[in-house]
């Protein structure tokens, strides 16, 4: 079954995300997918995937540099 994941971020530029881009694509299950929304106030970034990975999301952005809060 797929979750989803909701993450407010501090990831603002294009640039930004294709930096993360295939770091998100190696922790996210191939039927999984992931996007992030630059116009939301919020910088969301939603994943969808069979796997309960939150945790490991928000490492990776942190580690990347990045604030990242997933939203309940």
């Amino acid at each position: 079954m797929m979750t989803v994941h909701v993450f407010k971020t501090s990831v603002k530029r294009k640039g930004e995300v294709k930096k993360l881009q295939p770091s998100l694509n190696k922790l996210i299950d191939n039927n999984g997918c992931w996007n992030f929304d630059l116009e939301d106030c919020d910088n969301i970034l939603r994943v969808e995937t069979q796997s309960l990975i939150a945790p490991k999301i928000s490492s990776l952005l942190k580690n990347q540099g990045f604030h990242c809060e997933e939203l309940h």
